[in-house]
């Protein structure tokens, strides 16, 4: 029993010093921040995204360095971020709001690290948006849309067109906060980190 709280103890330890963390901790704190704002309004305000890209610069800038150059690291976490969201933007699956949010993101977590957070928001918003339609009662209306986008899309390729994978107006099976899905997903990527599984 000993053994199982002490275990206990380590991680709680392990976590609080990430919460603690001047980097780990405003990232976290930043998202949990988004995800409520976008939840309650559908909408990540500019003002947060550039506070924190701010900062993750700021703090990068003033960080002593040894062979590596934090600066170019974040730039290269910010890239990586709004590269692979933008293409779900421009499909309509996600707002703006989203790819600027990731790509803060991006700015504290260095490229790497944003490729294994976004993983893990991809899982995590995959399986937010199934419970939201089953919730709904929209999960028929969902399944038609991606069959008719894939359908479509491979009609078009096939034929020399450039597919227009665009969902039609009035035909959504809802609006999910994707934001939640980002915040959750980084801090998944941060405490699995923390903990050493990756």
């Amino acid at each position: 029993m000993s053994g199982t709280s002490s275990a206990a103890g380590a991680v709680l330890e392990l976590l609080v010093m990430l919460v603690a963390d001047p980097r780990s901790g405003v990232l976290c704190a930043l998202l949990l921040l988004a995800a409520l704002i976008d939840a309650r309004t559908h909408r990540i305000p500019n003002r947060l995204v550039i506070a924190g890209l701010c900062y993750a610069l700021a703090i990068d800038a003033l960080r002593p360095h040894f062979g590596q150059w934090p600066l170019v690291m974040a730039l290269g976490g910010l890239a990586t971020g709004f590269l692979l969201m933008l293409p779900m933007h421009l499909l309509g699956a996600m707002g703006a709001g989203d790819v600027k949010l990731m790509a803060m993101a991006g700015s504290f977590l260095g490229a790497s690290g944003t490729v294994a957070a976004l993983l893990w928001t991809w899982a995590i918003g995959g399986a937010l948006a199934i419970v939201h339609v089953l919730r709904h009662g929209t999960a028929r209306r969902f399944c038609r849309n991606v069959a008719s986008l894939l359908q479509g899309g491979f009609l078009d390729a096939a034929v020399g067109v450039r597919p227009q994978l665009r969902i039609k107006p009035g035909t959504s099976a809802g609006r999910l906060p994707y934001g939640v899905s980002i915040a959750l997903g980084t801090s998944a990527h941060l405490v699995s980190q923390q903990l050493g599984f990756t």
